[in-house]
């Protein structure tokens, strides 16, 4: 069970009927880090750019104040049966549906994305035109998004190790690859003086696919070397709620849903 901190009296958790207008049970628990990071890799499946104002950003934020009151830990999922991003295509626009627990939490429009090939589903069968299982450089370019300004501590570069060794089969680091970059930015930011010079972690992995190589889908024993290997190189001995491992959990996590 993932540690939590000693919350307030004064405060009260964010929960998903403060967020977004659901009822019932979805309504009255807590927007947990892990739910987040599933939206988050359940966005970036859909081709072309989810905007903003989409809810894994919103959940992203409740998450990480949850946490941080003490409301959830960085472990916590308050998701049942999963989350869903649809889209539905019409002419010039596209209309994308996003559910937890099988009950819609919001629909946004947005102009059809200058790509072609069949919509991604967490949930879609093959049959259906889903998309493929969500790649481990796809589940880093997703921390890119879900916590790109965070500065790289020696905790994300070896969890971004992990993940290169899974992605590609490789027990060494890659010159050039983004292992090697993270190193390099750790190593850069343990002697920083100031924030505003610190390599952050979206200017390692906003195109880590790329510089993979070669590249797999996530699962559960990728997304647990993953966490062991953040966890042990952080002071603190926990994991960013949105970070790395998180991003690999989530990804693993969707792949199962996928594969159901």
């Amino acid at each position: 069970m993932s540690q939590q901190q000693p919350r307030k009296p004064e405060e009260e958790a964010i929960n998903y009927g403060d967020v977004f207008d659901v009822q019932g049970k979805l309504a009255e628990k807590p927007v947990a880090p892990k739910d987040a990071a599933m939206m988050q890799m359940a966005e970036n499946a859909l081709p072309g750019e989810t905007k903003k104002g989409c809810a894994a950003a919103a959940m992203v934020s409740a998450a990480m104040k949850n946490e941080k009151a003490g409301f959830v830990g960085h472990e916590d999922v308050n998701v049942d049966s999963g989350v869903t991003v649809e889209e539905t295509q019409l002419a010039g626009k596209r209309i994308i549906t996003e559910s937890i627990d099988n009950e819609v939490i919001g629909q946004y429009s947005q102009a059809a994305p200058l790509t072609s090939g069949p919509y991604s589903s967490c949930e879609q069968s093959e049959e259906e035109g889903g998309g493929g299982p969500i790649t481990i450089g796809e589940a880093l370019e997703a921390t890119a998004l879900t916590a790109g300004n965070k500065p790289v501590e020696w905790s994300d570069a070896a969890a971004i190790q992990a993940a290169e060794v899974r992605a590609t089969g490789r027990t060494s680091i890659m010159p050039g690859g983004v292992a090697a970059a993270a190193q390099s930015a750790a190593t850069l930011n343990a002697r920083a003086s100031r924030e505003e010079e610190k390599t952050k972690l979206c200017d390692v992995l906003s195109n880590a696919t790329e510089r993979l190589g070669s590249d797999k889908a996530a699962t559960r024993r990728d997304a647990e070397g993953v966490a062991v290997a953040e966890l042990r190189n952080d002071p603190t001995l926990t994991t960013h709620p949105a970070g790395v491992s998180a991003s690999v959990v989530a990804a693993a996590r969707l792949n199962d849903q996928i594969s159901k």
